[in-house]
């Protein structure tokens, strides 16, 4: 079962300006672990992450993928990864502060699911799952992959349960930024993969990658979705 839904803004503090925006929901058809707040990469709301949305369904998490870039550009990305588009899209990144600016509409996608309910976020949304960690509330536990501005949010510690997965050989997150992040989170869970940028997404696909981060994000929420003897 799947359908786009519209949602109203949720801000973190006062009254909200009452934004509505789109999110494509993914239904379980059989038991219900819990819901999920699939953060975009810059590229949006691609056809990947419908698709990933129904991955994740299938392992019984009842998803929301929110447009976070609605109020600069409506509607669903239909073409994956056009360079043509690539300034574009940054720009929105920039707009957004990598997610600080979009976090009213994270927060109403939790709070439009019942709980326990997850969230997993990336590139710009692995940034952004860094900071919803941080300032959203209603989140049993959050996994961030390749968040390229998280080093720049290192403030915002996590209230909720996170893990990252980043890969060696990502151009766009260096070694140096890696154990900044480390050194600031000691206990922190980072994962790294014998992989580049956006393992999970088909211009960087690496499949063992994609496998290992997917089984240990299943792991950490199901660790932390407060059900007795889910482990």
């Amino acid at each position: 079962m799947d359908e786009t839904v519209r949602l109203t803004s949720a801000p973190l503090e006062g009254d909200g300006d009452g934004f509505e925006y789109e999110a494509y929901h993914a239904g379980v058809s059989d038991a219900r672990r819990g819901g999920l707040v699939i953060l975009h990469a810059i590229w949006g709301v691609t056809p990947h992450l419908r698709e990933l949305a129904h991955d994740y369904a299938e392992a019984g998490y009842e998803v929301l993928v929110p447009s976070l870039f609605d109020r600069l550009h409506q509607g669903f990305a239909e073409a994956n990864f056009d360079p043509a588009l690539m300034a574009q899209q940054m720009a929105f990144g920039e707009q957004t502060r990598w997610g600080a600016e979009v976090l009213d509409a994270v927060q109403a996608a939790i709070d439009a699911l019942a709980p326990p309910v997850f969230a997993i976020g990336f590139c710009f949304g692995g940034t952004t799952a860094w900071l919803a960690a941080s300032r959203c509330t209603g989140l049993a536990a959050v996994a961030s992959f390749y968040g390229g501005q998280i080093v720049d949010y290192l403030a915002e510690a996590p209230q909720a349960p996170t893990i990252l997965h980043l890969g060696k050989t990502d151009d766009l997150i260096p070694p140096a930024d890696v154990e900044t992040i480390r050194a600031a989170y000691p206990d922190l869970p980072v994962y790294m993969y014998d992989a580049g940028h956006a393992f999970v997404a088909p211009n960087g696909f690496h499949e063992d990658s994609a496998r290992l981060s997917k089984l240990r994000t299943l792991a950490h929420f199901s660790r932390n979705s407060g059900v007795r003897g889910d482990s």
